[in-house]
């Protein structure tokens, strides 16, 4: 659970670290300030559209060829194209890397597909699948962070950047820069240390974790330790490699007979058996959520950096027509961002899990969902108080209400969402439906409230893109109410039985009264007292999980017991 968190920590410091700085991009393009909003939403649109149609690709692409390699190959190209995004040069440009960022990467699904797999018990999962949020809350700390503190370095140091050509074309690349090490720190950890959850993939040799074990091995503190571990491993290299038998033993002497049980297949499963009623409504459910939570988030830094204006009777006409936001800049919208990344951890730490063992997962959502029109109807009115503080206290009471509605909603819905799947073997498809239902709402939300945020700022109603978000939140809890909640998928093969299932069995039956006396015999005794003119060897060769070398001992499960015998004539 730890590494996979870790392979998942640079994915949200990439995705949030863009919400500071991306207004001031956008306008780096040459684009109208009343412009901005339509053009940020589409930039953000397209990342999460293009995720969509590839997200049961990359789910089923886990379920046959690993969890592990999909995850890498996703953080790999979100890397190359989050450096490649700070260093667009035209809005054309930074439309196209989005497009291409998200299109690259399906691994939200296929993470909490893993998070499932490992943790089969359902009264584990609250705050099991409280870690991985918890991840995107950490990272949702350094993200705008870095987008805030970082972006325009020329500009914030004229005295260390000042002379670069570089930062001076790519205002925007030094955030990405520093977040594509956390990239590499995701990648070296996975490939290391990260195990397939895959109940067909898990004991093929991966020679990640080999290598992952022997630095490790490395690094132990004792020297003789090291030459121990060295030693060890010349051993089983050369026990591997050694013939069972001594080639000097005449063919006739001995018959031998490998019976292999390979790992089953993945079973196949028809779409009825993921579109269940029960997954159609969380999917829903899922997609509403992701449409209007993340374009709000979209929408706020937007807000924030929009020209603050003077309320007279003459532009504003209660409830319904003002304008203006707080004037901002990306320093200042990124440590909001980064407090209130803060609370997030706070809450998803400490909160969330016992508010589940307390009221129950479904109980949270339905509340959560009651909130979230609340909080977007309330947003825009902030901009009506005309005391700066009570204006910042308000807004900081506002964010924190939706910060808690977030934080329990979205894991409440990945809760929901898993446990009304029937099978862990179709989990990844589910997640993989997720994934591209919640990315179709990603795309829209953002899009159709930058549109509307751009004809609001033109006709002085700068509320219209809140309340829309509210309208969508109000039907979106609609389906929360038909919700049942489920027992979760348990027909997943545990580690043990994966590990029984890929034993090697070896017969090798005497056919000579009388071997030669000098040769020694392996003797491994049944349930059942052999014959003594005829002796039986049962062995299991097993592949270990970490190393691949071969051993020779007795399959876990049966009665058989091993005994090393040397018979003289």
């Amino acid at each position: 659970m730890f590494l996979a968190a870790i392979a998942r920590f640079a994915e949200p410091i990439s995705y949030t670290s863009v919400f500071p700085y991306l207004p001031e991009m956008i306008s780096s393009f040459g684009v109208e300030k009343k412009e901005v909003a339509k053009w940020a939403g589409i930039t953000s649109s397209v990342f999460s559209l293009a995720q969509s149609l590839t997200a049961v690709a990359w789910g089923r692409a886990s379920d046959r060829f690993g969890r592990k390699p999909v995850i890498l190959i996703g953080l790999l190209c979100t890397m190359i194209c989050f450096i490649v995004w700070g260093m667009s040069t035209s809005l054309a440009m930074a439309i196209t890397v989005r497009a291409i960022m998200g299109a690259g990467n399906g691994n939200v699904g296929i993470i909490r597909t893993m998070v499932a797999e490992m943790v089969t018990e359902k009264e584990l999962r609250p705050k099991a699948f409280s870690v991985m949020p918890l991840v995107w809350s950490v990272g949702s700390v350094f993200g705008p962070a870095f987008g805030g503190l970082f972006a325009k370095p020329a500009d914030q140091w004229p005295g260390v950047f000042g002379n670069s050509t570089f930062f001076k074309t790519y205002p925007f690349a030094f955030p990405n820069l520093i977040g594509s090490i956390f990239f590499m720190i995701s990648l070296a950890t996975g490939l290391l240390f990260l195990k397939e959850t895959l109940s067909s993939k898990r004991h093929t040799r991966d020679w990640g974790l080999v290598l992952g074990e022997r630095i490790m091995d490395a690094f132990k503190a004792h020297p003789r330790r090291r030459a121990q571990h060295l030693r060890r491993y010349s051993f089983q290299d050369s026990e591997v490699s050694a013939p069972l038998l001594s080639a000097s033993i005449p063919p006739k002497t001995a018959r031998a007979t490998v019976v292999e049980t390979r790992a089953e297949k993945p079973n196949s499963f028809s779409m009825s058996a993921v579109f269940t009623r029960q997954s159609v409504i969380n999917l829903i459910s899922y997609t509403f959520l992701a449409l209007h939570a993340v374009a709000y988030d979209q929408s706020l830094p937007v807000f924030l950096n929009y020209p603050p204006q003077k309320h007279t009777p003459e532009n504003t006409s209660l409830p319904f027509v003002f304008s203006g936001g707080y004037g901002l800049t990306h320093a200042h919208i990124g440590s909001i961002f980064a407090l209130e990344g803060v609370l997030s951890g706070f809450i998803q730490f400490l909160v969330f899990p016992a508010l589940c063992a307390r009221f129950g997962v479904l109980n949270c959502f339905k509340v959560c969902s009651l909130t979230f029109p609340i909080v977007y109807i309330l947003t825009p009115y902030t901009v009506l108080i005309e005391d700066t503080t009570m204006r910042y206290i308000a807004l900081g009471v506002i964010l924190t209400i939706k910060t808690f509605a977030f934080i329990v909603g979205f894991p409440s819905t990945t809760l929901l969402l898993t446990n009304s799947a029937s099978s862990l073997s179709i989990l990844g498809t589910l997640n993989g439906f997720a994934t591209t239902f919640s990315a179709l709402g990603r795309a829209s939300g953002p899009a159709m409230t930058g549109a509307v945020f751009t004809y609001g700022v033109k006709h002085g109603v700068i509320g219209l893109p809140w309340w829309l978000l509210a309208t969508f939140a109000c039907v979106g809890a609609i389906p929360v109410w038909m919700t049942i909640e489920g027992d979760g998928p348990t027909d997943g093969l545990s580690p043990a039985d994966s590990e029984d299932e890929e034993d090697m069995e070896l017969a090798v039956e005497e056919e000579d009264d009388e071997p030669d006396a000098s040769l020694p015999a392996a003797v491994i005794m049944s349930d059942q007292p052999p014959e003594q003119e005829e002796v039986l060897l049962v062995g299991s060769v097993k592949s270990s999980r970490v190393s691949g070398y071969g051993t020779l001992g007795a399959r876990r499960n049966s009665s058989s017991v091993v005994a090393q015998t040397a018979r003289t004539t």
